[in-house]
């Protein structure tokens, strides 16, 4: 696969959605002889503290080979394998000797590096958070030891198993026929506006949660929605589930979520992204959300007459 990030819908998935840019290879991880035996020619990313990737002067990953560091996988996560059945493996950059200084965190690796790079980044980032958070059982409150190629906690008291968590959230450009709805944080950057998303809550669908989202961070209410595509948002472990929706007449005020909600025109949308395109989107009437993200993603559907049902 050699997809650029930009090609794709948008950053951290494959020009076709359904096509992963790094075979997982789940047989594999509780295969210690296998694992080693890709150790020596496996590419190996190295994270720090603050999941960020060590990286060159021009933020591009220094990408090791396992027989530079050690000899065997140890305590590095297995990713999964590449086109060259290549495994990738990430490992904590304090556990290697040398390491130079250059870092790159996510966010930026997003707009440049090319795949499987990026898939590695966003899986072992992913990974790497959720070994930080949940080192003891949650049970006993004994230590957690990791197995199956980092994909897998088990606590060494009581046995309680323990996997990686993936927060599922909506995203949803909600429209009434002409106009957008969008809100800011107060967080953001000045003039800096996105669509509505939150997170799905136990006991309702998807469907549910994109009503619910709208209604209180907007007051608007939502009449139907339709699912069109998802992305992997590791910061730390969200999966954004876009929908586009249909909203019933009503004004927009903002909920305790958000600094303010309004409507957008799409004239109003199109200079913005006019601006954005020519490299100035400080000219243009708002900011996009950022490009590397399902939300800008969603506004280009809804523009280009993606149907709510």
């Amino acid at each position: 696969m050699t997809t650029r990030a930009d090609d794709a819908p948008f950053a951290f998935v494959a020009s076709d959605p359904c096509q992963a840019l790094l075979d997982r290879a789940d047989h594999l991880r509780a295969d210690a002889d296998a694992l080693a035996a890709l150790w020596a020619g496996a590419s190996v990313l190295l994270f720090d503290s603050d999941g960020r990737v060590v990286a060159d002067s021009a933020g591009q990953p220094i990408v090791h080979r396992g027989a530079q560091i050690g000899d065997g996988p140890g305590t590095a996560v297995f990713l999964g394998v590449d086109t060259d059945a290549r495994g990738w493996f990430a490992l904590d950059a304090a556990q290697v000797a040398g390491v130079p200084d250059g870092r790159v965190d996510l966010r930026s690796a997003a707009a440049t590096w090319r795949a499987p790079e990026l898939s590695a980044f966003v899986t072992g980032r992913a990974l790497q958070q959720w070994r930080q958070r949940h080192r003891y059982c949650g049970a006993c409150g004994d230590a957690v030891l990791l197995l199956r190629g980092g994909w897998q906690g088990t606590c060494r008291s009581c046995a309680l198993e323990h996997y990686p968590r993936t927060d599922p959230a909506v995203i949803v450009a909600v429209v009434d026929g002409r106009r957008l709805l969008m809100g800011r944080q107060r967080s953001w950057p000045e003039r800096r506006y996105s669509v509505i998303a939150g997170f799905v809550e136990p006991g309702e669908t998807l469907e549910q949660a994109v009503r619910r989202e709208v209604h209180e961070e907007t007051g608007v209410h939502v009449r139907h929605c339709r699912y069109l595509a998802s992305q992997p948002w590791p910061f730390p472990g969200a999966l954004m589930l876009g929908f586009i929706a249909e909203a019933e007449p009503g004004d927009a005020v903002a909920g305790d979520e958000l600094d303010e909600a309004r409507w957008f025109e799409r004239d109003e949308i199109e200079a913005a992204l006019a601006a954005e395109q020519a490299g100035r989107a400080e000219d243009g009437p708002f900011l996009m959300p950022a490009r590397i993200s399902i939300a800008h993603w969603l506004v280009r559907q809804w523009l280009a007459g993606a149907a709510t049902r």
